[in-house]
């Protein structure tokens, strides 16, 4: 007897930025979840602009805005996702960490946090140090949310480089194949069988 999986494309989803418009997080962010379409995926990005717009995390207000509703319903029905942060004074900045905390509303979920999903890090700042000091602090977030980092962390150095055009494009061919190959191993080798999201 022959049986037939249902497939469907994988769901990610995209958190980070900056609040300037344009900015290397946030392009190389677009970027990734660009490579990831191109290998069946559906995708859904949350940049800078609407990170900016997010209240404060207040974990004693049961309320959520719709800005914020939308991102907790959006991990909640996804597949993996991908974390981009500039480093700022050696970690995460407080924009993308405000987003990362409204994902305490999935702890009484069938799948708490982010619990056994491929997650994507990508980090951005003005210097290696930098760099790798956050790479290792969003790794520490995902692990404390029960997610599994991807085996490639994307850490680019913006010094005095400019690795993306007006139009978010990438000029570097080397960070282009880094964020390719991070594309790859988010979505992964093979279509997910379809469950029921939201």
């Amino acid at each position: 007897m022959n049986h037939t999986t249902t497939t469907r494309a994988p769901f990610i989803v995209g958190i980070g930025g900056t609040t300037r418009p344009g900015s290397s997080t946030e392009s190389a962010l677009r970027a990734t979840l660009q490579y990831a379409r191109q290998l069946g995926a559906e995708t859904r990005l949350f940049g800078g602009e609407a990170l900016a717009a997010l209240e404060g995390y207040s974990p004693e207000q049961a309320a959520r805005s719709a800005g914020q509703q939308a991102i907790v319903d959006a991990v909640r029905a996804a597949d993996a996702v991908i974390f981009a942060s500039p480093g700022y004074h050696g970690g995460v900045s407080g924009l993308v960490k405000n987003a990362i905390d409204l994902l305490e509303d999935l702890r009484g979920d069938p799948r708490v946090y982010l619990d056994g999903m491929p997650v994507g890090c990508i980090v951005t700042a003005a210097g290696w140090q930098g760099c790798n000091t956050t790479l290792g602090a969003l790794r520490s977030i995902v692990h404390a949310l029960r997610g599994w980092p991807t085996p490639l962390g994307v850490t680019l150095n913006t010094a005095g480089v400019r690795l993306f055009d007006g139009d978010g494009q990438c000029l570097d061919e080397q960070v282009a194949g880094s964020l390719k190959l991070l594309a790859e191993q988010v979505v992964g080798a093979r279509r997910l069988p379809a469950t029921n999201r939201p």
